[in-house]
Formats: C-alpha cells, structure tokens, sequence
C-alpha cells in the first residue's frame, strides 16, 4: 500500500494514467487502481493540513483517468464528444468538442471565480457591444458548473472554436512594422468595441491576442481577468508583471487607458525596428498616470491610421505569413 505522501507525488508527477501504473500498482487493472488512488488522496480522507493538496491531486487522478476513455460529456444543453486538450492557458485547459467547440476548465477550483468573470463578460459583450463586431471575442456557447469524481466543483464554459488562429507568442521583435499595423489596427477596433460595452480586458498579452495570418483577422480571449470600468483587475499574470501599468500591479482602477497601455506595448514590442515616429505615438500611449493616455481606443484609431498613412502611404492589402517559430 503507498503512503498519501507517494500518491500525490506520483500524481503530480505523471503525464498520462499509463505513468501511475508502477511500483506498487504495477500488477493492478487500471481501473483499480484509480480507485485506490483516489482513495487514498481524496479530500474527505486527507491528512490533517492537507487537504489543499489532496483536492488538487484528486482533480489531477481524475482528469488523467477521464483521458484514457472515449468521454461524453453532459451538460444542461447538449451532449458533446469530449476530444483531446487543445491548449492549457494561464489558469484553465481547452478540450476540444465535436468539430467547432471547446470546453474551457480551470486546473483549480480556487479559479473559479476568474471563470465567472469571463462568462460575465462574454455574455455581456455579445449582448451590448455593436454585433458589427462580435467576431472579436469567443461566442460562449454556455457554462455551468463540473462535478469531477472526487467531489471537486468547477466553473466551465463552452466557447466557439476559433480555427485558423495562433497566439501572438513568440514574435517579439520579429516582425515588419507594416504587418503588425493590421493587427494594431483590429486590436484598436476589438478594444473600442468592448470598451463601449461596459467592459475593460485587462490582460492583454501575447497568448491573449489570437489572429488568422491569411484573413488578417484577431480574437480577443481569456477575458477571466477582465472588469467594468473603474474596478481593480483580480489578479495578474506573473510571467508578465512588467506589460502591466501600475494601476493594475498597484491595485488602482482599471479603465479603457489600462488596456490602451497594454495593447501598445504588446504591438509595439512585436516589431522588430520599430519608426522613431511609431515609438513617439506608443510613448504616448503609456504614460504612467492613466489619465495622460488616450482614453477612447476608437479615436485613437483614427490617429493611427493617419500616422500609417504619413509612413507608408495609403492603406492596402499586404498578405502576410507566420515567421518560423
């Protein structure tokens, strides 16, 4: 028999079900061995003080037993064919379903209240924001709240797949200015458009920003950080403490300048030489005060392209392709 100790360093160290299959459980059936395990670490059972970690490792032992068997999943609307993991973001994994959906999940249930918060404002985006403009942000398909086996509830979403788009990851300084003037140009229009909708992002980063390279189209996701105007943003991500102004890292209000801020910095550090004139114009957008910035990210638009304009001439149609990774 293994100790609590073992179990959870044997969960938290495995990749798939298969890696738990050893030691003492070597010679077992896998399902009696999940059945063991869970035994053993689920939180009703766990050692005195930790109860933290047994909830987390019991999440971890049924999330790696659920991936070794052909899943439906049930939810108050529909029935889905629960697929392989897409991608695993700052706090919640994708699953893929069926052919043009995907079931979002934070890895912690402590997580769940960042989950809500995206729901909040995807139902309020797609409801009071322009329709012109909804392809910005995901479609929620809808939520509702997971029961694994261990008891452990969770937060999730059902969002329309986006097929053909690429996180901004990886491009830093890579990138000719007249490429990344498209993205600028629809991340500018994306923000006015959840801006006039009541609704500050509040986290937008490399991973958050997703375009279709051939269409020249951008998706804002990930809004589980995002807030009304004049709220604090909850939390940050730690990997980029440094892309935040200080009123989110100072714990101040968030507003329209707060994502203004963020947007340039993130499209101006993907050009690899930067124009003097295109460092002026970002130098003005991230002033520390946030009320020394621009305030309305459609007007700002309109500078832009005026500046575009004065550098490259009128505005066209440059085809574009992913750099190698």
């Amino acid at each position: 028999m293994i100790t609590f100790d073992e179990a959870v360093a044997a969960i938290e160290g495995a990749r798939r079900f298969p890696d738990l299959l050893n030691g003492p459980l070597a010679v077992a059936r896998p399902a009696h061995a999940y059945r063991m395990l869970l035994k053993i670490v689920h939180p009703d059972v766990a050692p005195a003080g930790r109860r933290e970690s047994a909830t987390r490792a019991a999440a971890k032992l049924s999330a790696l037993w659920a991936d070794t068997r052909p899943r439906q999943l049930n939810t108050p609307r529909a029935s889905y064919r629960l697929g392989s993991l897409v991608a695993s973001g700052d706090l919640a994994d994708l699953h893929a379903l069926d052919d043009d959906a995907l079931l979002k999940m934070p890895r912690q249930p402590a997580d769940n209240d960042l989950m809500r918060a995206e729901i909040s404002a995807l139902t309020t985006l797609h409801r009071d924001g322009d329709p012109r403009h909804r392809a910005y942000a995901p479609r929620l398909i809808e939520s509702f709240t997971h029961e694994d086996a261990a008891g452990v509830r969770r937060t999730a979403s059902i969002l329309a797949r986006q097929d053909g788009f690429v996180p901004l990851t990886g491009l830093e300084h890579r990138l000719d200015p007249r490429d990344v003037a498209w993205m600028w140009r629809r991340l500018l229009t994306g923000l006015g458009w959840a801006h006039r909708a009541g609704v500050v992002h509040g986290a937008v980063l490399p991973e958050h920003v997703l375009i279709h390279p051939g269409e020249h189209g951008l998706v804002l996701v990930d809004w589980c950080y995002s807030v009304a105007p004049g709220a604090t943003v909850p939390a940050v991500v730690a990997r980029y403490r440094d892309a935040y102004p200080p009123e989110v890292t100072g714990r101040g209000s968030a507003t329209a300048a707060t994502d203004i801020h963020m947007a340039t910095g993130l499209m101006l550090r993907l050009i690899a030489d930067p124009p003097a004139a295109l460092r002026r114009f970002a130098a003005g957008c991230r002033y520390a005060a946030p009320r020394m910035r621009p305030q309305d990210a459609w007007q700002l638009l309109g500078e832009f392209d005026e500046l575009l304009e004065n550098l490259y001439g009128p505005r066209r149609f440059r085809p574009f392709a992913l750099p190698a990774r």
